[in-house]
């Protein structure tokens, strides 16, 4: 055990030893003392974690600072692109108001009595039994309650039945208050025509009063007879289904409107033209026919010229 013992003391002097001269040596060429490099030897393991500290904030830094950068770069990319698309909007807006006026003038060149306002629709109102719209334009622009309301194609649209200095209110086709006369073109058959019918499809019209015998094609188009009111010839709809009344004694018609209801923009309301009745001729095959009735009036129904728009028979 002594013999041991002192061997072991003999180690840690040889390595006393061995060290102090390798630190005098290390002194003399580094030219510092042996305090300060054991004092270096002891704080290096703290110099490298402090480096790497200030490397990661250093990273870290950087990172944020991009960050910043990339989020203003985003946000005013952001801003041009909603530029952009508004612009954009705006261009599609003007584009299809000048197909809708080029669409109005060749519709005028053939109806030269024709005198109209155009509108904007900024209001819709629709239930079961009653479908209006509101436009921006009224009395101010010689707007009066029982004027027509059409598209750009000549397509009926409605009735105004409420007129304010800058706003009017228009009945549209769809509501079931309102009944118009109209006359299938390929055949001159006469009826009512009327909206709110169809309790699965409230987008339908329903013509009613025609004759039982009356041949009726899918796609036949029918149009306005011509009154007081409306002007005669104005596109209403097109057939898409047709059978008996209850009573049998009379068909229907179940008819598309030719005016796409919910997607109009802009409106003309139709304030003057030169009333072309033509009144019913004995030869004329039609069924009897109540009047053409609107919120406010009863007119008698005509019969407009005929238009040959050929197609397979549904009824």
């Amino acid at each position: 055990m002594r013999n041991l013992f002192s061997t072991r003391v003999k180690i840690i002097l040889v390595i006393a030893a061995l060290l102090s001269a390798g630190l005098a040596i290390l002194s003399g060429v580094t030219n510092t003392t042996v305090v300060d490099l054991v004092v270096q030897g002891l704080l290096a393991p703290f110099k490298a974690a402090g480096t790497a500290l200030t490397t990661t904030a250093e990273k870290y830094y950087g990172y944020m600072f991009r960050y910043e950068a990339l989020a203003a770069e985003n946000e005013v990319l952001e801003e041009r692109i909603a530029q952009m698309e508004d612009v954009a909007r705006q261009a599609d807006a003007v584009s299809r108001e000048n197909q809708r006026l080029r669409d109005y003038l060749n519709l005028t060149a053939t109806n030269e009595d024709y005198k109209s306002v155009d509108a904007y629709i900024i209001g819709w109102s629709s239930t079961d039994w009653e479908n209006t719209l509101t436009i921006n334009r009224g009395t101010n622009a010689g707007i009066q309650e029982n004027m027509c309301a059409i598209t750009a194609n000549g397509e009926v649209v409605g009735l105004v039945t409420a007129v304010g200095t800058n706003w009017a209110e228009v009945t549209t086709v769809l509501d079931s208050t309102l009944e118009i006369s109209g006359t299938i073109s390929t055949s001159g058959y006469n009826g009512m025509v009327r909206g709110g019918y169809i309790s699965d499809n409230q987008t339908l019209l329903q013509m009613n009063y025609l004759p039982s015998s009356a041949i009726i094609r899918n796609q036949d188009q029918v149009v306005t007879s011509g009154s007081t009111v409306y002007p005669r010839g104005l596109i209403m709809g097109y057939v898409v289904d047709a059978g008996f009344e209850d009573t049998g004694v009379a068909k229907f018609a179940l008819l598309d409107p030719a005016a796409d209801i919910n997607a109009l923009e802009q409106i003309f309301i139709i304030t003057e033209y030169t009333t072309d009745v033509v009144q019913s001729t004995p030869d004329a095959t039609t069924a009897t026919t109540p009047g053409e009735t609107t919120p406010d009036q009863t007119t008698a129904p005509t019969v407009p010229a005929e238009t040959t728009v050929p197609n397979t028979n549904v009824g």
